[in-house]
């Protein structure tokens, strides 16, 4: 579990494939620097108590962490599924990602409770700036259900964010909603420098997910 309040942006140094003991591609595996370039306390995270096993939310997606390099590189094993519904499998070396560390108990909760399982792949089709930045995304690809309503919250590639407007408050199709930006969010996540036509990882709020699952599943009084 993860709260959406990224802790470092860091560049992915390679991705290499990973093979089977028969010669068969069995996913990916991800190297990210070590070296942060960026960190919401305005200095370098204290990650000294990094642990072999431990997850890590990756641009929003939950992935172990399966090896230190001596240089503090951090490497990911990523399964076909995962590149496959998340924009990790498009993903490829210079690129920066936000990087969080799973929550623990006692922890401040500054976002909202993000799982890393991505609901829908984003695409930004509007970017505008000012006193805020505001940007729109539409759903491009479904992966579970996901919805968004004005004011709720939702992760975009593991950044928690409050809704400004959606299609689902409109009745719209397709899918879309907005977030604005402070200039605190655009300086230490990799949300500042997000171009039009961008893909992005989303996932609504677990808790509103679970109520509408229960809802939904519950039998309504006709009478």
């Amino acid at each position: 579990m993860f709260t959406g309040i990224v802790e470092r942006v860091v560049e992915i140094r390679a991705v290499e494939p990973l093979h089977s003991s028969t010669g068969h591609e069995i996913g990916r595996r991800l190297v990210l620097s070590g070296v942060a370039t960026a960190s919401a306390n305005g200095g370098v995270a204290p990650w000294s108590d990094l642990s072999i096993g431990e997850s890590i939310a990756v641009s929003g997606v939950c992935l172990t962490l399966v090896d230190i390099a001596p240089d503090g590189a951090l490497c990911f094993d990523v399964v076909p599924e995962t590149l496959r519904v998340t924009t990790l499998g498009e993903s490829g070396p210079g690129q920066r990602v936000n990087l969080e560390r799973s929550l623990r108990v006692g922890d401040r909760l500054g976002g909202h409770f993000v799982t890393g399982h991505v609901d829908a792949v984003g695409r930004v089709r509007r970017r505008e700036g000012g006193e805020e930045t505001r940007l729109e995304v539409e759903v491009v690809r479904m992966v579970d259900q996901f919805s968004t309503i004005p004011k709720g919250s939702v992760a975009v590639d593991g950044v928690s964010l409050t809704v400004v407007d959606s299609a689902a408050a409109r009745g719209g199709d397709p899918e879309w909603f907005s977030v604005a930006l402070v200039p605190h969010t655009l300086a230490v996540t990799t949300l500042g420098h997000l171009a039009v036509g961008a893909e992005v990882n989303l996932e609504m709020d677990p808790i509103g997910k679970w109520v509408g699952r229960w809802a939904a599943a519950t039998p309504r009084d006709r009478s």
